[in-house]
C-alpha cells in the first residue's frame, strides 16, 4: 500500500508509529499496532525496566512484526538504558526529551536505527548533527509533554522538512486518513498517533479516560506548565483547568497519583495527558481498524487529490 523511506527502513506496511506513552505502551497495545502493519512502541519512560523487560518478553508471543522502544531521557534512571534496550534484541529505537547526542553514537554503532523528537526547527538540526537517522516532528497540539514555546505541527512539520534531508514522522493532531494525507503534503513520510491510540479498544488505561477523549470537544485539551518544563498537553478536567493560569505551582507535582487515573478512573487524581485531536474522535475503536482504515483512507485522498488537480500540475 505504502513505499517509502520510512516503511523501507523500519520493515513496516504502514507508514503510523505508536506514540510511546508511559504506563501505556506496553504489550497489549504495541503488539496490536504491529500486528496491524505499522510500528508499535514500547515506553522506558516509567522508569520500571523490571517491567518493561517483560513487557518486551510479551512482544515475541505476541506479533512477529516490528516494534521499536523508546528512550524518554528526562525520566533515564538507569545509566545503561543503552545496553539494556540492546540487549532487547529491537531494531528500532525512539528518543526524546533531552539532548539527541547522549545515546544516538552508542545507538547506532549497536546496528540500530534511532528517530529524534524534535519541537523546534533548531532542535531538528542539532539532531542531525548527532547522526539520527530520522525525526518526529511533534507540533505543540499534541498530548503529553512539550515546549513550552508552542508551535503548531502546520507550521513547524514543512518547515523541519524543507531543511532536513532524512525521513520524517509528524506527530501533533494526526487521528485519520485525511490528517495523514495532510502530514504527506507537509513533508512527511508517516504519522504519529498518540491520543487516538489511547482511545482503542487494546489501550490499557481505564475506560473512564477512553470515555473522556471521546466526549471531549476540539477546545477541551490545555496547555499547562509554560512556566516550568516540561509544559504538558492534558484534557480539560476539574483539576487541570485549576491549573491553566496558574504561573506558581509545577504541574508535574501532581502526576503523582498517576496510577489511579491512569487504571483506577479517577479522572481528577492526576493530569490526563491528551492531545487536541481529542476533539475528532468519536468512538473506541480496535487498533486494527484505525489503522487500515486510517491508512485506505489516506490513500483514497491523495489519489483523488492527484485526479482533481493532476492535469493542472502537469500544464
Amino acid at each position: 500500500m505504502f513505499d517509502n523511506r520510512i516503511t523501507r527502513l523500519l520493515g513496516i506496511e504502514i507508514p503510523i508509529v505508536q506514540a510511546p506513552m508511559g504506563y501505556i505502551a506496553r504489550a497489549q497495545l504495541a503488539s496490536a499496532v504491529s500486528n496491524a502493519g505499522a510500528m508499535g512502541i514500547i515506553e522506558t519512560s516509567s522508569g520500571d525496566l523490571a517491567t518493561i523487560r517483560e513487557e518486551i518478553a510479551k512482544m515475541a508471543d505476541l506479533t512477529d512484526r516490528p516494534f521499536g522502544v523508546n528512550i524518554a531521557q528526562a525520566f533515564v534512571r538507569d545509566p545503561s538504558i543503552v545496553e539494556f534496550v540492546v540487549e532487547q534484541g529491537v531494531r528500532f529505537v525512539i528518543t526524546s526529551a533531552g539532548d539527541p547526542r547522549a545515546y544516538t553514537l552508542k545507538l547506532k554503532d549497536a546496528g540500530l536505527t534511532v528517530f529524534h523528537v524534535v519541537p523546534t526547527l533548531r532542535a531538528a538540526l542539532k539532531a542531525l548533527d548527532a547522526g539520527v537517522d530520522g525525526l518526529v516532528v511533534e507540533g505543540s497540539e499534541g498530548g503529553g509533554f512539550k515546549n513550552p514555546s508552542d508551535v503548531s505541527t502546520m507550521v513547524l512539520l514543512p518547515l523541519v522538512a524543507s531543511k532536513v534531508n532524512v525521513p520524517v514522522i509528524a506527530a501533533g493532531g494526526f487521528v485519520d486518513g485525511r490528517t495523514m494525507a495532510a502530514a504527506f503534503a507537509l513533508g512527511a513520510e508517516a504519522i504519529q498517533m498518540g491520543t487516538r491510540m489511547v482511545a482503542t479498544l487494546e489501550s490499557p488505561i481505564h475506560d473512564n479516560w477512553k470515555q473522556a477523549i471521546v466526549n471531549a470537544s476540539e477546545t477541551d485539551s490545555v496547555l499547562l506548565n509554560r512556566h516550568a518544563a516540561p509544559s504538558l498537553r492534558v484534557l480539560r478536567t476539574d483539576r487541570s483547568n485549576a491549573l491553566e493560569f496558574d504561573l506558581t505551582s509545577n504541574a508535574m507535582e501532581h502526576m503523582a497519583r498517576h496510577q489511579e487515573l491512569y487504571f483506577g478512573g479517577d479522572m481528577d487524581a492526576a493530569l490526563a495527558l491528551g492531545g487536541a485531536v481529542a476533539g475528532r474522535i468519536e468512538s473506541i475503536e480496535p487498533v486494527a481498524d484505525v489503522l487500515q482504515n486510517c491508512a485506505r483512507e489516506c490513500l483514497e485522498i491523495l489519489a483523488s487529490l492527484a485526479a482533481q488537480y493532476g492535469d493542472e500540475v502537469s500544464r
